[in-house]
């Protein structure tokens, strides 16, 4: 099995890897991790929308129950802020706090941040044309999102460089095995991430304002209010499941399109939108997803009983020939494109509009007329970590 994803080789170009799974069945054990990888899109299409399996297990088992052991009482403060998020929550919670949150975080909420959004992709391009290239990652990618998520927040702008450290720290502990050291910088993020969010929070509660914060704050129904920790966990879900697919869809995706040059050079306005897609189908950037076996389940002629673990490998459904035309190849008018980059079910991602508005605006601005021409530098090199896949840097000129 060539799935390595401690293998710097395999990190690069996972594809073909995934290829092999494909191929050697529906449901393969991983003995690395304690896993099973589901490898096939109809499987984890399917699973994504099962209810026999859950992303925790504490609402219906305990520990001992469900043969685990409870995480190590030092990362409390990790588990305590990522157990109440969305994604990590299970219904009855999961129903009552996303239907809660939506009340604050509407479709209308992202028509009125289209304008900030537009303009801050065109200061940072601006930026980027001013010093004749750069960095994209770093100049383009990575500010625009978290610019985008304070502004939501209502984070005020002296503030907003201690997102993305904090951010990368706690999204360090969504890799495979991650060891003591991820997991104390995660500890230290999480408790930091927290109290600034607490004192946020207070601010608003005396003085309301027309950021998200405020509108969890008001967001109510028969069934309550979300409580603080609801609040806090939900801004740093925001934060963390919003820009990171944003920031590595943006350099995964012009990496893509420098290496398919016929791609790039038919992109125009017009064609972003299933651009937008075809480049979060094409390189995954989150390219696996856990969840617990509630209930046994059989996928094909396999039985994974209650208490085992799948791995939904996102980035083989991406790219499996069952469902995509040419899965391996770049095709930015494809139509017909169900990936599951986002996705599926409860957990579907709330921010999904967002993120397509702010990748939408991010190409169009370096594409934009009187913009010259993108040329890579350099060949870039992939980031540490396989399971939230990007870049280390992506340098390019004009």
């Amino acid at each position: 099995m060539g799935f390595d994803p401690w293998d710097a080789a395999f990190v690069a170009d996972p594809y073909p890897a995934y290829r092999e799974l494909r191929e050697q069945g529906r449901a393969l054990w991983w003995e690395a991790t304690g896993q099973w990888l589901v490898p096939h899109y109809a499987d984890v299409s399917a699973l994504l929308r099962d209810r026999r399996l859950g992303r925790t297990y504490l609402h219906r088992f305990s520990h001992e129950e469900f043969g685990r052991e409870a995480p190590p009482p030092g990362h409390e403060p990790f588990h305590v802020l990522n157990d109440n998020g969305l994604l990590d929550l299970e219904d009855p919670a999961h129903a009552r706090v996303r239907r809660l949150v939506s009340k604050a975080f509407t479709p209308r909420t992202v028509e009125q941040l289209a304008p900030a959004v537009d303009r801050l992709a065109r200061e940072l391009v601006g930026q980027l044309l001013a010093d004749g290239g750069g960095d994209l990652l770093t100049v383009v990618a990575e500010p625009l999102p978290v610019a985008v998520i304070a502004e939501l927040l209502g984070v005020p702008e002296a503030d907003r460089a201690l997102l993305r450290p904090w951010s990368a720290d706690i999204c360090g502990m969504y890799e495979l095995r991650p060891d003591e050291e991820t997991a104390q910088r995660a500890v230290r993020a999480s408790v930091e991430f927290s109290a600034y969010l607490r004192e946020l929070i207070a601010e608003r509660r005396k003085e309301p304002g027309e950021d998200l914060i405020s509108g969890l704050i008001a967001a109510h129904d028969d069934e309550g209010r979300l409580s603080e920790q609801e609040m806090i966990s939900t801004c740093v879900l925001l934060l963390n499941a919003g820009h990171e697919a944003t920031v590595n869809t943006t350099v995964n995706g012009w990496w893509a399109l420098f290496r398919h040059p016929e791609q790039l050079a038919s992109l125009d306005s017009e064609k972003l939108s299933t651009a937008v897609d075809e480049l979060m189908r094409y390189d995954t950037p989150l390219q696996l997803f856990e969840r617990w076996v509630l209930d046994d389940i059989r996928i094909g002629d396999t039985l994974i009983p209650r208490g085992a673990e799948v791995a939904l490998l996102f980035g083989s459904a991406n790219r499996d020939p069952a469902r995509f035309e040419r899965p391996d190849a770049l095709d930015l008018v494809r139509a017909d494109n169900p990936h599951v980059s986002f996705g599926a079910g409860i957990h579907y991602c709330l921010g999904a509009p967002l993120a397509r508005r702010e990748l939408t605006a991010s190409f169009g601005a370096l594409l934009a007329d009187g913009v010259p021409p993108l040329k890579l530098v350099r060949e870039p090199r992939w980031r540490d970590g396989y399971v939230i896949r990007g870049l280390d840097e992506l340098l390019v000129e004009f």
